[in-house]
């Protein structure tokens, strides 16, 4: 059985203006090929094999969800292997950063794409997935044949800093919001240009998410709800509530989003301020792992609510947010039920982030192009088409 190569879908939004600003905004996600029909029926170690197949975006992270959540159900310890699978999520995290600095980024100023540049960045990331698991089975439930190589480890590594510190930044990231207008005014880079389009008075105090970061990262918190309602794929909530993910729900600490917040609200140019921070953070986090490859781990707390026999739930954090997987075996080992929730259904919600964050906006000939820099901030990972209608 081929399983299908589409899983991604579509993201509408619908403007409508009165009063010469956006008074509601209709947004809905298509996902038009569930993956519960493309696993339902196979044995639980197929599904982090087939799951990448899936997916043309963030293949690792679906993947290393589907493991996780295979593994809490057989009851399998793959403990050893946490923090390389997570320096191969970090690999994928900064392909996901590297795609939007350098080709997404200039589209939205106008300018011209760098595909040269992003191959700079994508030739050095192979490398570590390839460097810890020669055999390519770092998804395999329970665990691969891990052997890390850390010469070439640390050589990918250099490559990727390289990359942040040249091409994103031209030197030290900014640390306050003051360096960050600073830096941003220089406009040596496409972030920095970009970062100066969003500090313009026409957008840096719109955008505002107008819900509260999700928080939760407990798979046992995942696991009640998705096991309780199929509708939660596609319409997640926290405890009833809307809540955004991504960047700037787990960087909302860091110095530099901290000081964009205060100075200027939870709007566009502090969802540009915590991108930036992940990718300051990202050859930091990486550089760590590869420390600690080999070492003895230390070992989480064990979650106080464990997920019964049969049934389990994976946790991830991608670049653009909180990932779950949830699964069922049935009384034959084969899965009977799969489902999951990605961070596109939490930012894209009706009454999500998107939603809210674009009421205000001033209309004009420009609106869906403003528009369309929230979208990207807030990253769908599919295609978007904004319209605007008057009334």
């Amino acid at each position: 059985m081929n399983p299908p190569t589409n899983v991604e879908g579509a993201v509408s939004v619908r403007l409508s203006v009165a009063d010469n600003a956006v008074n509601r905004a209709e947004v809905a996600v298509r996902r038009p090929i569930a993956v519960a029909r493309a696993l339902i029926g196979r044995r639980p170690e197929e599904a982090a094999r087939v799951i990448p197949l899936l997916y043309s975006l963030c293949g690792t992270a679906q993947g290393l969800a589907a493991a996780q959540a295979c593994e809490a159900a057989l009851g399998l310890d793959a403990s050893g292997h946490a923090v390389a699978r997570g320096l191969t999520l970090d690999a994928e995290c900064a392909d996901a950063h590297g795609w939007q600095a350098a080709m997404e980024w200039p589209r939205l100023l106008g300018e011209r794409p760098d595909p040269h540049g992003l191959l700079a960045l994508r030739d050095a990331l192979p490398t570590v997935p390839e460097s810890l698991y020669p055999a390519g089975d770092a998804l395999r439930p329970g665990g691969g044949d891990l052997q890390p190589n850390g010469t070439a480890l640390g050589h990918a590594l250099d490559r990727v800093a390289d990359w942040v510190a040249t091409q994103v930044f031209a030197g030290s990231p900014p640390a306050d919001a003051g360096e960050l207008a600073e830096w941003a005014a220089r406009g040596a880079t496409v972030a920095a240009r970009l970062t100066a389009r969003l500090l313009a008075p026409d957008l840096a105090l719109h955008g505002a998410v107008g819900v509260s970061a999700l928080t939760e990262r407990a798979p046992s918190w995942f696991a009640e709800r998705l096991a309780a309602d199929p509708g939660f794929s596609s319409r997640p909530h926290n405890n009833g509530f809307p809540a955004h993910t991504g960047p700037l729900a787990r960087r909302a600490d860091h110095p530099l989003v901290a000081s964009v917040q205060a100075a200027h609200g939870v709007g566009v140019i502090a969802l540009m301020a915590a991108r930036l921070a992940d990718m300051a953070e990202l050859p930091r986090r990486m550089a760590a792992a590869i420390r600690q490859i080999g070492q003895p781990l230390a070992l989480p707390p064990t979650e106080a609510v464990p997920q019964p026999p049969g049934v389990g739930c994976g946790v991830v954090e991608t670049a653009r947010g909180t990932l779950a997987h949830w699964l069922r075996l049935g009384a034959d080992g084969r899965i009977a039920d799969y489902r999951t929730v990605a961070p596109t259904e939490w930012n894209f919600a009706p009454d999500g982030p998107l939603a809210r964050g674009l009421i205000g906006l001033p209309a004009g000939p420009d609106v869906v192009e403003r528009a369309g820099l929230l979208v990207a901030l807030l990253d769908p990972c599919v295609a978007c088409a904004i319209t605007v209608a008057e009334g």
